[in-house]
C-alpha cells in the first residue's frame, strides 16, 4: 500500500548486530537529510534486522510483515551495509530477500523506487565492491540507484554520537539522502518517469 501523505516516505534499511554501528549511523544521518529535504522517514536498524529469522519463502514468516509494509508503503529506500569480506553483510542480505514477499504485488518488488546506497568499511576496496553489490541487487530488484553512492571508509572516530566528523564522508550521506527524495517525488509526480508497470 503507497504512502498518501503528500510528504514522501523514505525508509532506511541497515546496520549490524552492534548497537551504534558506524553502519547505522551513516544511514541515520542520511535519512536526516531526507528529511530536511522534505520526507518522512522511517528506519530498520541492526536491532530490527537482527530480530529477523531467516527468510524462507513469500508469507512464510510474519515476523518480518513491518518491514514490507513499510517498503510497500515506501517512495523511497536507502540502504545501508557495512562491507564485510567485499560483499554486503548477511544481515543486510536477510532483510533484502523479504522483499521477494512482494513479487506479486502491483508494484513488483522496488519497480521504479529510487534507492540510496551507503557502504561503511575499513578499506576503500570493500566500499567499492559493496555499493556495486548493492546496486546489482537494486536493478535486479527493478529498482533506481541513486547517481551518488556513499562509500565511507570508517575509522576511529569517524562517526560519534549520530554525528560524522569526516566532512566529506558527511557530504555524500546528505547527497544520498538528498537524491532519494529528489527522484521520489519525482515518480510521485509522474510515475512513468522510472517505473516499467511490466510484469
Amino acid at each position: 500500500m503507497k504512502h498518501s501523505a503528500s510528504r514522501p516516505l523514505i525508509v532506511g534499511i541497515g546496520g549490524t548486530a552492534r548497537p551504534g554501528s558506524s553502519t547505522e549511523q551513516a544511514l541515520a544521518l542520511a535519512l536526516a537529510a531526507a528529511a530536511e529535504a522534505g520526507a518522512d522517514t522511517r528506519i530498520f536498524g541492526g536491532e530490527a534486522l537482527a530480530r529477523l529469522p531467516h527468510y524462507l519463502s513469500p508469507g512464510s514468516d510474519s515476523a518480518g510483515a513491518e518491514l514490507i509494509a513499510a517498503v510497500r508503503a515506501a517512495d523511497g529506500l536507502v540502504i545501508a551495509s557495512p562491507g564485510y569480506h567485499g560483499s554486503i553483510s548477511g544481515l543486510v542480505k536477510n532483510a533484502i530477500d523479504y522483499i521477494e514477499d512482494t513479487s506479486r504485488d502491483e508494484r513488483i518488488y522496488l519497480d521504479g523506487v529510487p534507492v540510496g546506497l551507503i557502504a561503511t568499511a575499513y578499506g576503500w576496496q570493500a566500499t567499492a565492491s559493496t555499493i556495486a553489490t548493492l546496486r546489482s541487487i537494486v536493478h535486479a530488484l527493478r529498482g533506481w540507484p541513486t547517481p551518488l553512492g556513499a562509500g565511507i571508509k570508517t575509522e576511529a572516530g569517524t562517526f560519534t554520537d549520530g554525528t560524522c566528523n569526516d566532512p566529506a564522508a558527511a557530504a555524500q550521506l546528505t547527497l544520498v539522502g538528498r537524491q532519494v527524495v529528489q527522484f521520489a517525488t519525482m515518480h510521485i509526480s509522474d510515475p512513468s518517469l522510472t517505473g516499467t508497470g511490466q510484469p
